[in-house]
């Protein structure tokens, strides 16, 4: 099994896939045929509604991919999403709304047969809710339901959850502290981990990557990835840490 786990696709003032593309290239080396990219999350991309966006998003992405020789295309456009699943190479799941990917993708039936695909050892990336749905469930995505799938399960390739875009507790600025009167990302994880007690969530900081081959985890990047379980307290792991799914370092 090969994953790549970006937290996001873009920092700021960066231009889109700016940060992560040279990590994308350097994940794929040869694997470079058949890219199959879902834009499922992608509701309103470039200010347009669903379903004409997914358009918008695949030649967004597929314009980047282009610079650097790579060939992606997507689910959306195919006949049958499952067969294209099986033809693929390389599966590739973009950022959005994550209840609204989740949907989609039990929509189209499409949970088993990536699930088989990836665990042959075709390569998978995913960015944001891309990343959300290689956890076992959606559970600690970001994002707002605006629909509901029809389970909240995933492709639950790790053992763990993700919570992308993690945000520290409290800002850096003291006005922005003032302003912001409501729970921190923070408050919210432990209230999942409070009903969810066995379960871990990874803290997946802007700029940050899980890149995991079989049960090995090494995070890329230049911040510290954030580990939090029930009743103990969060730690950190250093970029370039060397890892199991138990965030043991190896």
């Amino acid at each position: 099994m090969k994953l790549l786990l970006l937290s996001n696709s873009t920092n700021y003032k960066e231009p889109y896939l700016g940060w992560c593309m040279p990590l994308i290239s350097e994940f794929l080396k040869n694997e470079k045929k058949n890219i199959l990219f879902f834009p499922y999350a992608g509701v309103k991309v470039g200010g347009k509604n669903h379903p004409n966006s997914y358009d918008i998003y695949a030649e967004r992405v597929s314009g980047i991919f282009d610079k650097f020789g790579i060939k992606v295309t997507s689910i959306h456009q195919k006949k049958c999403p499952i067969d294209a699943v099986n033809q693929a190479d390389v599966i590739m799941v973009g950022g959005g709304n994550t209840f609204h990917l989740v949907h989609e993708i039990h929509a189209h039936e499409l949970i088993e047969p990536v699930r088989r695909k990836v665990l042959e050892g075709a390569p998978f990336i995913g960015w944001s809710a891309g990343s959300n749905v290689a956890c076992p469930t959606l559970r600690t995505t970001n994002d707002m339901p605006i629909i509901m799938p029809k389970y909240f399960q995933c492709f639950d390739f790790v053992p763990f959850q993700i919570n992308p875009h993690y945000l520290d507790p409290y800002p850096e600025d003291i006005n922005d502290i003032i302003r912001h009167g409501g729970e921190t990302r923070q408050d919210r994880i432990e209230e999942f981990l409070a009903v969810n007690t066995q379960i871990t969530v990874a803290g997946l900081r802007e700029g940050t990557a899980l890149w995991v081959e079989n049960d090995k985890i090494t995070l890329k990047g230049k911040r510290n990835l954030r580990v939090m379980r029930h009743e103990m307290d969060p730690f950190e792991i250093e970029p370039e840490s060397v890892l199991d799914f138990r965030f043991n370092l190896r």
